[in-house]
C-alpha cells in the first residue's frame, strides 16, 4: 500500500509525463489517498488531462479539484463566438445525433442538454467540445432514452464485465432500478474501477450509473 507521499510523487510524475499538460503550474497534496490539485491551467482542456492523468495514478482514491482556468488574451473569446463554435463541432462528430443537443454558453462554461440513446454519444459531445478555444467549463446535462428492460440491462453489464474484468466480475455486484445502475464491491485499481463504470455506460438503455466501487489499495 502506497504512503500519501509517494501517491503524491507518483502524481507530479505522471503529470509532468503528460506533454498537454504545464505541471509546474499545478500543486499535488495529498491526505488518506485523497488527491487536491490546485493552482491555475490556460484551457479547460488543461485541466481536463490534469484530472484524467491523476486518475492514472494507483493508490489514487478519490480527486479534488481546485484549479482556475485563467484563458491567455489570445485564446479568449467571446460567448457567441464559442456558441457556434460548439455547434459546428457538434454537427461535425459522426457520433453525435444531429439536432439532439441544445448549447448554452455564459462567461466561457459551455453546458449541453438534450436526449441521446447512448452513453457513448453523450460523451462525444462533451468530448468534441472539451477542446475548443476560449472555452472555460463543459456541464453535461445530456440525459439517456433508455430502450430496454431492466433485466437485459443487468445481464448485459455482467456479461460485459466477465469478457473485460475476467475474475474482477465476479467482487462486483450490479442492481438495477428501471434505467438507473448501481455498482458495488471492490476493484484493484482505479483503471478497473473506469473499466467497469465504462461496461455498465456501454449497455443501451442505462440512464445513470451510481458508482459506490472502491478501490483496494
Amino acid at each position: 500500500m502506497k504512503t500519501d507521499h509517494q501517491v503524491q510523487q507518483d502524481v507530479i510524475a505522471e503529470l509532468l509525463w503528460e506533454p498537454s499538460i504545464s505541471a509546474g503550474d499545478i500543486g499535488v497534496e495529498v491526505k488518506d489517498g485523497i488527491v487536491t490539485l490546485a493552482g491555475h491551467v490556460s484551457s479547460f482542456a488543461e485541466k481536463w488531462d490534469a484530472e484524467r492523468a491523476a486518475q492514472r495514478v494507483v493508490g489514487v482514491k478519490a480527486l479534488a479539484i481546485e484549479m482556475d482556468v485563467n484563458l491567455p488574451g489570445s485564446s479568449q473569446r467571446h460567448d457567441a463566438d464559442i456558441a457556434r463554435a460548439v455547434e459546428h463541432a457538434l454537427e461535425w462528430s459522426t457520433y453525435v445525433p444531429q439536432d439532439t443537443i441544445k448549447v448554452m454558453v455564459e462567461q466561457g462554461h459551455v453546458t449541453l442538454t438534450g436526449q441521446v440513446h447512448w452513453e457513448y454519444q453523450r460523451a462525444a459531445a462533451a468530448s468534441a467540445v472539451r477542446y475548443l478555444m476560449g472555452v472555460t467549463g463543459v456541464s453535461d446535462q445530456i440525459s439517456l432514452q433508455p430502450e430496454v428492460s431492466s433485466s437485459v440491462v443487468k445481464s448485459d453489464i455482467e456479461a460485459a464485465l466477465k469478457r473485460r474484468a475476467h475474475d474482477e466480475a465476479q467482487k462486483i455486484a450490479v442492481s438495477v432500478q428501471g434505467a438507473d445502475v448501481t455498482l458495488s464491491g471492490k476493484v484493484p485499481s482505479w483503471a478497473d474501477r473506469i473499466l467497469v463504470r465504462y461496461s455498465a455506460w456501454g449497455t443501451s438503455g442505462v440512464r445513470n450509473v451510481v458508482d459506490n466501487l472502491t478501490v483496494a489499495v
